[in-house]
């Protein structure tokens, strides 16, 4: 059964995901490391590049939140099932 629940829990994970990414041991192998992004001055950023600002920023902005949003998460489905 699809719910608001089941959306919330879903994109928890994946944010979770996203932060738990390491760039040299899996991202490196798909070209998608922190070496890959060579880039010249005026040049409009690959969309390589965007995502890879985008992983590393919510990496650094969701960090914190995301472990009090495990815990409600984890006591939630504690109490609730």
């Amino acid at each position: 059964m699809f719910t608001l629940w089941s959306l919330i829990e879903a994109s928890l994970l994946c944010l979770n995901a996203v932060c738990i990414l390491h760039e040299e041991r899996f991202l490196a192998k798909f070209g998608w490391g922190a070496t890959a992004q060579v880039q010249g001055f005026g040049e409009a950023p690959t969309v390589k590049a965007q995502v890879l600002n985008l992983v590393r920023s919510i990496r650094t902005v969701a960090k914190i939140p995301l472990i009090f949003l495990n815990i409600v998460a984890i006591i939630f489905k504690l109490l609730l099932g």
